[in-house]
């Protein structure tokens, strides 16, 4: 039986979606491709890098293989091969839905079979599952530097062609060309209880720290639930914070990627309830004033998507691929609600919006494997209903978006614009000097937040002091001009 895909809203009323964040081919996209495509020429050393990537995208077209070539019912229906698919969706093993999604891919290619292993520290071990070799025909894209993304990955396709008809092509692209197809995308804002905001007595919802923190203490006055449930013992959880730092907290489509690179002190306070400070500063702040669990030590992630659903819960900061779990959860998905990161840029809202873990297929594979692994990908993302489900942004250009984004309504979706030519590696190097690791598994950095605010042993100021101090020196180290 086909998987039945969750109800969608047509969100072209509703949403004032910024389609510059999506790499597509429209006119507003445009900017985003104009200034990956009109910026100076990459320094010599990446010239080989080019090179070899160029090579691997005339290799792949010359066999005919690529995204935008293939039809999905007639495009290599005389392969019979196995392939194996590396995923972090450990959950939908354990839930068999992934096995759904096969069973309904094999009524269409019913030759070639999917194997699948889920691995639970994903983000560690698919790099060294990477670097050996060992992992199969189609993987998550961990993060790796883009200049070798040729090394491990085939290339779909040009941009500008794999632009036209996903969203997010830019993610993992390199010299115009594109090694990853988005699973998903992902707003960034807060699940939350509706009942229990209710119950508080919060009419509104909340567009700035100062109004979002008041209303988790009406919470903790009015009702029996924790207010803000930090997820601190999963760890990985706390990355979700560096999410909403920069399109959320700025505006600015350019942030992540061109701006903060040459930020003097990006987690200074700007004084206007924006920026990185403002977003970190929310959860010191929760924990401060004990708007949390009591012993953040014990969170459990797997029990608190039914807690928030029975409403023991009265949010969580997570992306909008967490929803759905929530809604799953119990008996009341129907109290379940999403909004929007409570930070406002001179007088508007906004909300981060990106990609989550993108399919990569095996270079080293057989040819019939990559062909088996792209078609795959391709039923994945067109015809799966996958991000439906999860309640993220859909990848194919014609997809409609969930119901649960109703909630943003004049609330613009920004998401990040590609790195300037030659500047690609740049924030992964600064991650790597600073140890601060944005966006890039920075987990220990926020949980050290909670626990310098529940112990009291250091200041909000304290921690961002340092944190820019950090950063100062990652600049110079790497040889970074800096102009913000």
């Amino acid at each position: 039986m086909k998987l039945k895909k969750v109800l969608a809203l047509s969100m072209a009323a509703v949403l004032t979606l910024s389609m510059a964040a999506c790499g597509g081919g429209s006119s507003e996209s445009a900017a985003v491709n104009t200034n990956e495509e009109t910026a100076e020429a990459a320094p010599a050393e990446t010239t080989k890098e080019a090179g070899d990537a160029a090579e691997a995208e005339d290799t792949a077209e010359a066999s005919g293989l690529s995204y935008t070539n293939i039809v999905l019912g007639e495009s290599y229906t005389d392969i019979t091969t196995t392939i194996k698919w590396l995923t972090h969706r450990t959950d939908l093993i354990d839930s068999g839905m992934i096995d759904s999604y096969i069973a309904d891919f094999n009524e269409t290619y019913p030759n070639i079979t999917v194997e699948v292993e889920g691995v639970t520290n994903y983000a560690d071990d698919a790099l060294l599952r990477l670097t050996s070799g060992n992992w199969g025909d189609i993987m998550m894209i961990p993060a790796v530097d883009k200049n070798l993304l040729n090394e491990y990955f085939v290339p779909y396709g040009s941009l500008s062609d794999v632009s036209k008809a996903v969203r997010f092509a830019d993610q993992w692209m390199y010299d115009n060309t594109v090694y990853g197809i988005a699973s998903t995308g992902n707003a960034q804002g807060i699940v939350y209880n509706k009942a229990i905001f209710e119950q508080a007595g919060i009419t509104a919802i909340p567009k700035t720290p100062e109004e979002f923190i008041a209303a988790l203490q009406a919470i903790k006055d009015n009702t029996d639930a924790i207010p803000l449930y930090t997820n601190y013992a999963a760890g990985w959880t706390m990355g979700a914070w560096d999410a909403y730092i920069n399109g959320s907290a700025t505006g600015s489509s350019k942030y992540m990627n061109q701006e903060l690179l040459h930020t003097q002190d990006p987690f200074q306070d700007y004084g206007d309830g924006t920026h990185a400070y403002a977003v970190y500063k929310v959860l010191y702040d929760a924990v401060a004033n004990g708007l949390i669990e009591d012993d953040y030590t014990t969170t459990d992630w797997e029990g608190c998507k039914g807690m928030i659903n029975s409403g023991e819960i009265g949010c969580m900061v997570l992306g909008s691929w967490a929803y759905s779990q929530m809604v799953e959860a119990g008996d009341h998905g129907d109290d379940i609600g999403y909004m929007s990161f409570p930070i406002t840029v001179g007088g508007k809202q906004y909300a981060s919006a990106g990609p989550d873990y993108n399919y990569g297929i095996n270079v080293n594979a057989s040819d019939d494997n990559k062909a088996a692994a792209m078609v795959f990908v391709k039923w994945m993302t067109e015809e799966s209903g996958f991000a439906y489900n999860e309640g993220g942004v859909p990848i194919s250009m014609d997809g409609e978006y969930p119901a649960l984004y109703a909630a943003f309504d004049g609330i613009e979706f920004v998401a990040d614009e590609p790195s300037v030519a030659g500047e690609e590696d740049i924030l992964n190097e600064l991650n790597a000097e600073s140890e601060l690791n944005i966006n890039s598994g920075g987990d220990s950095k926020i949980q050290s937040i909670i626990e310098h605010a529940a112990n009291g042993d250091m200041t909000f100021d304290e921690i961002m002091a340092q944190w820019n101090e950090a950063w100062t020196s990652a600049q110079e180290t790497v040889g970074v001009e800096v102009t913000n």
